[in-house]
């Protein structure tokens, strides 16, 4: 197994207090005035995933699909349970995020490469790749800051994809940009899918996840409701 997970919880704690800075919260906290109310993302959620599968993750918003993908990733460290991860992640969660808008598309590339691990010699062979890719251009050399959203969204998708990683963690990412690059992302996703790439993909297109899932995980409330094969799980959570 690739990734296994098992009892995976998330715990939130949330405050309902009307608090305007930083001072009035330390001294309500200091009078023992502050109230949390618990909230759990994730509940007893546990799974396995072999290498080279394709696996959507489904559910109405707030379900926990996004939290379950950040814990994976590495972002978030779970409340309790335990998780194995076997192999290099490339998480696809919020593109752009790592990117300095003060700097250059080309800097960027190499600013944001290297936090998704990649060595600069790696990243010039790659270079011209990324930013064929991107179809920025010119614009390679502006600051990003004058970047349309749909041009950042390229550029961030461009790097992220331009290795094969052992495991890839996406979020709606066929969403980038005009129509024919959405295309061309799915042609590259499909690529990555082919080569042994294990892939978890959360999408609110039951198309998408019909057409490149092996087997689904539908979440709700932060369980598990159903795991299985694409067409059962997809079947079952149109009808429900």
């Amino acid at each position: 197994m690739i990734i296994r997970a098992k009892n995976i919880s998330m715990r939130y704690l949330m405050t309902y207090d009307r608090i305007k800075s930083i001072k009035e919260y330390l001294v309500q906290l200091v009078k023992g005035k502050i109230k949390y109310e618990e909230f759990w993302a994730l509940r007893h959620v546990s799974f396995e995933i072999k290498k080279g599968e394709v696996v959507g993750i489904i559910g109405h918003n707030g379900a926990g699909k996004s939290t379950l993908l950040k814990v994976i990733s590495g972002i978030l460290k779970p409340t309790d349970g335990e998780l194995e991860v076997h192999g290099n992640i490339v998480p696809m969660l919020e593109l752009g995020s790592g990117f300095d808008h003060d700097l250059t598309g080309r800097e960027n590339v190499f600013l944001n490469g290297a936090i998704l691990g990649y060595t600069e010699e790696y990243l010039k062979a790659k270079y011209d790749e990324i930013v064929a890719f991107s179809e920025l251009g010119k614009f390679i050399d502006v600051p990003i800051r004058n970047y349309s959203s749909g041009m950042l969204m390229r550029l961030a998708f461009s790097i992220a994809t331009v290795v094969q990683p052992e495991i890839l963690i996406v979020d709606e990412i066929l969403a980038v940009g005009d129509a024919a690059f959405q295309e061309k992302s799915k042609a590259r996703m499909h690529e990555l899918m082919s080569g042994g790439t294990t892939v978890l993909f959360v999408s609110h297109s039951l198309e998408q996840i019909r057409e490149m899932c092996d087997r689904v995980i539908w979440l709700e409330h932060g369980n598990v409701k159903m795991i299985g094969p694409t067409k059962e799980i997809c079947d079952a959570y149109q009808v429900s």
